[in-house]
């Protein structure tokens, strides 16, 4: 039996439905791939824990199909890891990107007051979904890790690194070339002043290194510095980068404290009045040994710890700190000399020795920052402390003291 054999007509027919509805299966991935996802900045205002105080940020990725969005933050740490007090004094933290719903991630800013703001980019389909597909690979276990640091690779610089990736570095190329002056120490210390300790830690262990004046880019490992910046940024049409900005969750707390002058001289008025008191005691030598005592001792304990965070650590904004000029870790031999003057017995010739050195030592620190060419911003501590050393140098040498002390 011969099978029949279609008609010409009805075969093109066919042909012609099969590649119309081929065409229209093609057009349903290609109609949803033209709803990019929504990228935008998440900035957290500052809270009142010590490690809040500098705000923080994470990318919010919006699934325009579903209406979910996803935050990516950066500043997720592990406190009962192995060794991580260990790891956190050498400066060998380790951070994880943590992908999440934002209303989870925005649940703990809630409970504490702390305002949201969320910026949505202007950026071009292409790089939005580059960025969104970047962002799930990056938080996958194997990938999350990084290596922080304060200033370079903090929740701040890592949003800021990854935007910029998506438009191919023209974020970079913006703000690299543009600076307000800041500096790490600067940003540090203003931001820190709420918290006493903090701010006099900062100011203490930073080295020169944290004084060199920064770029916009620079300056964005600051969350709301960052914000500021993408506000005054183009995409690479040409368009302002930011949107729109969305408050999320108003700031129940204080505002980040506003930048203001650091003058020397109310410092310098402190050293010398202190100094003078010292000295009308010289006479007194027991109780201006009583006096020195926690003085000296706190500047040992502070140069030890300066000491280490340069010789021992990956802080290296820490590094090369002048301030070991200041907080001498000699002093803690100058102990010594103190008790037994409350003893009343007469220290060993190395005493008035070491007084002096401790004094030269805090003298070539004043020399350092008029001469140096890095210099580094302790003008208010040289003006504080060196009288205050040379004070105790003088009234415990001259006059000489008596052989058996008062």
């Amino acid at each position: 039996m011969v099978p029949s054999v279609p008609s010409s007509g009805s075969s093109l027919w066919a042909a012609l439905c099969g590649l119309l509805l081929l065409c229209l299966l093609l057009a349903l991935p290609a109609g949803a791939q033209q709803l990019p996802p929504r990228i935008g900045v998440a900035t957290m205002q500052p809270g009142e824990v010590f490690f809040e105080r500098f705000g923080h940020d994470a990318i919010v990725v919006a699934d325009p199909a579903s209406g979910r969005a996803t935050s990516y933050n950066f500043g997720y740490f592990d406190p009962g890891e192995p060794d991580f007090v260990g790891r956190f004094a050498r400066g060998e933290m380790m951070y994880w990107l943590v992908a999440l719903p934002l209303e989870e991630d925005l649940a703990q800013y809630r409970d504490s007051g702390r305002g949201v703001d969320i910026q949505w980019l202007d950026l071009p389909a292409a790089q939005a979904q580059a960025l969104a597909d970047a962002l799930a690979e990056r938080a996958r276990p194997e990938n999350a890790r990084y290596r922080y640091d304060y200033f370079t690779a903090n929740c701040a610089t890592m949003v800021r690194d990854a935007i910029d990736h998506a438009m191919g570095g023209a974020l970079k190329t913006q703000l690299a070339g543009r600076s307000r002056g800041n500096t790490y120490r600067s940003e540090s210390v203003r931001l820190a002043s709420p918290a006493t300790w903090m701010w006099i830690g900062f100011d203490l262990g930073l080295g020169p290194y944290a004084d060199r004046p920064l770029s916009r880019w620079q300056e964005a490992f600051v969350p709301m510095r960052l914000a500021e910046s993408l506000e005054q940024a183009v995409n690479s049409e040409g368009r302002p980068l930011v949107q729109a900005r969305q408050q999320v969750l108003p700031q129940r707390l204080p505002p980040e404290p506003a930048e203001s002058p650091r003058p020397w001289w109310p410092w310098l008025l402190a050293g010398v009045v202190l100094a003078a008191g010292l000295c009308s005691l010289r006479r007194r030598p027991r109780l201006l040994a009583a006096l020195a005592i926690p003085f000296w001792l706190l500047c040992a304990v502070g140069g030890l710890v300066l000491a280490w965070l340069w010789g021992f650590t990956a802080h290296q904004a820490a590094w090369a700190n002048r301030n070991l000029l200041l907080l001498d870790p000699l002093c803690l031999a100058l102990l010594f000399g103190a008790v037994a003057l409350l003893r009343r017995r007469r220290p060993g010739r190395w005493f008035a020795a070491t007084l002096w050195t401790v004094t030269a030592l805090a003298g070539v620190a004043l020399l350092l920052h008029w001469l140096s060419a890095q210099p580094q911003f302790n003008l208010q501590w040289i003006a504080l402390l060196l009288p205050l050393h040379a004070a105790l140098a003088w009234s415990f040498t001259r006059p000489r003291l008596p052989a058996a002390a008062r």
